[in-house]
């Protein structure tokens, strides 16, 4: 008995095709996730820009002087302190 055209497969030949391009989207979509996963956790990709060293005090009385907060007599006398 045939169920659907002249070779009698119908149309379970349909659900064959659909079943194996699914099969190929999930094994592509697979390794395109992997590839990513690997790219983000080696650090791959623009870089950083490096962090700012801390600052220091001597950094501090050195903008403090140079907004007028302190005068110059000021200054040496801590910055001594600071060296010292």
């Amino acid at each position: 008995m045939m169920w659907y055209g002249t070779d009698g497969w119908g149309w379970t030949w349909g659900i064959g095709m659909v079943h194996g391009l699914l099969w190929w989207v999930f094994v592509i979509l697979g390794i395109v996730l992997l590839l990513r996963l690997l790219a983000r956790g080696t650090g791959s990709g623009a870089a950083a820009p490096p962090p700012a060293p801390p600052e220091t005090a001597l950094d501090i009385l050195k903008k403090r002087y140079a907004r007028g907060e302190i005068d110059r007599a000021e200054f040496e006398e801590k910055r001594r302190d600071l060296q010292g």
